[in-house]
């Protein structure tokens, strides 16, 4: 018989499910100022307004969908769940590289952070995977 993971063992994807929706409200923030921007420029085109604003928000909504199915102890939301932690390491490269420090170093943090919350052991055993 398969016993239910200890709450104690469950703190890491818990982590791990709150820094997921942390990010997603920062991308929505972050979509929402992108959007501000576009509407308030004049040279700015409708399409690439709806590009720079839509695909953020998108993002925002995954990364949302990937916390809920995580919660719900769905295995299979875990792994790309890591390859968005890990790609926010190059998104926060590229930003350290054209000036934005602050949140370039910021970003790769929390980047390599939620993937090491997804791949510890108290992860894999709260979501059932051996």
């Amino acid at each position: 018989m398969v016993s239910e993971p200890k709450i104690s063992d469950r703190a890491s994807l818990r982590w791990a499910i709150l820094l997921l929706l942390v990010e997603a409200a920062g991308v929505v923030v972050a979509s929402g100022l992108l959007a501000y921007y576009a509407t308030t420029q004049p040279t700015v085109g409708v399409s690439s307004t709806i590009i720079s604003v839509a695909f953020p928000f998108a993002l925002a909504v995954v990364l949302a969908l990937l916390a809920w199915q995580l919660r719900r102890r769905q295995a299979w939301a875990r792994g790309p769940s890591i390859v968005l932690e890990l790609l926010m390491v190059p998104i926060g490269y590229y930003m350290v590289a054209g000036g934005a420090t602050w949140i370039g170093v910021p970003v790769m943090i929390l980047g390599l952070l939620g993937a090491g919350l997804l791949l510890a052991p108290s992860s894999r055993e709260a979501l059932g995977i051996h």
